[in-house]
């Protein structure tokens, strides 16, 4: 076999697409990026013709390069929630806006073996966006994110994703100087609201592109 560790991962997404789907989500495996962005602009975005896309924040998305070609692109309204001109009550007022688009795009902190995404944010708006609000949610999901069950996850978020995302947004978190959750009180905290997404509600709302890469933190 020319490329053994390309098949073992692609044949433990392809058993993740399975359990995701027992979930209600509508799941896709995608080779690498590329194929992620056929993925959502050919086969899921025609099907929805959305009027307004907005997204949460996600390293996956931003790096895959759908950003950039969706904030080119025509035939919708694209609500730029990190748009660097805009003040801080102006881009929290655009979060709010995004939670009532069409199709709204973001990652996740974690995905467990059993189908179940679970994700802590800052504000919330990225987890209301799951939870509640856009017509369609696309989450683009690096392998890297694969966990085997809830608690995994949560470990996984507190003492590798968030005080990676502290260091990443200069954030003055304990975290930043010794690489481990303080669990603080910090005023630039970070870790405030957990979601766990155990289906989709109502199914296919929350599609799913698992990506044979390692995309994001």
């Amino acid at each position: 076999m020319d490329d053994p560790i390309n098949q073992y991962w692609h044949l433990r997404l392809q058993t993740l697409k399975e359990k995701l789907e027992k979930n209600r989500f509508e799941a896709h495996v995608a080779a690498d990026t590329q194929e992620a962005i056929h993925i959502a602009t050919q086969q899921i975005m025609p099907a929805l013709s959305p009027a307004s896309i907005s997204w949460g924040g996600s390293m996956t998305f931003a790096k895959s390069g759908l950003y950039h070609l969706l904030k080119e692109g025509d035939g919708f309204e694209f609500l730029d929630t990190f748009d660097k001109s805009l003040s801080a009550a102006e881009g929290l007022e655009r979060r709010r806006q995004a939670l009532l688009v069409d199709l709204f795009i973001t990652g996740t902190n974690a995905v467990t073996e059993k189908g179940q995404l679970v994700n802590l944010d800052m504000i919330g708006n990225r987890v209301a966006a799951l939870t509640f609000g856009p017509k369609t949610v696309i989450v683009m999901v690096g392998r890297n994110k694969i966990v085997a069950d809830i608690e995994a996850a949560m470990a996984r978020i507190r003492e590798y994703a968030a005080p990676t995302n502290v260091m990443r947004l200069n954030k003055q978190n304990p975290c930043l100087k010794t690489g481990r959750c303080h669990d603080c009180s910090s005023p630039d905290r970070i870790c405030n609201n957990w979601t766990i997404t155990e289906k989709a509600f109502p199914q296919g709302r929350i599609k799913v592109i698992l990506i044979n890469q390692d995309l994001g933190l």
